[in-house]
């Protein structure tokens, strides 16, 4: 694309789609909608309760932004490892390490903006079955 294709663009998402980790994401930015070419940028909701199923993602990596909420991530082989984020926090998961994202509320969602360095990230969403799980909350 040369510099005279090239064009600012606003979006605002208007329904939440169903991502791989089975958590509801409302898409940004994107191959897709937007033709980037090494960024993808959406808000994820999880639910009150709710947890993401284990994954991990091949080849990128990902930060998030927490807005609302306090969210638990599981990660490590065995989702050995925890660490808790709450608003105003970020987090940044490597590429190819698994993990799982816990809301810890039982009444209120949570709810983050997560970029990637890929535009079509959700095609690289691996699920992950951790040999030996760890407790559950």
């Amino acid at each position: 694309m040369n510099v005279a294709e090239r064009k600012v663009q606003a979006l605002r998402p208007d329904r939440e789609v169903m991502s791989r980790q089975r958590l509801p994401y409302f898409i940004g930015i994107s191959g897709q909608t937007v033709g980037a070419a090494g960024l993808s940028m959406h808000v994820v909701v999880i639910p009150p309760g709710a947890r993401a199923d284990p994954h991990l993602h091949v080849g990128y990596e990902t930060g998030i932004y927490v807005l609302e909420g306090r969210v638990l991530t599981r990660w490590g082989p065995a989702l050995e490892n925890e660490t808790v984020s709450e608003a105003g926090d970020f987090l940044f998961v490597p590429p190819g390490v698994p993990h799982e994202a816990v809301n810890l509320s039982a009444t209120e969602a949570a709810r983050a903006v997560v970029a990637r360095n890929d535009p079509a990230e959700q095609d690289k969403v691996e699920p992950y079955r951790p040999a030996s799980r760890a407790p559950q909350r």
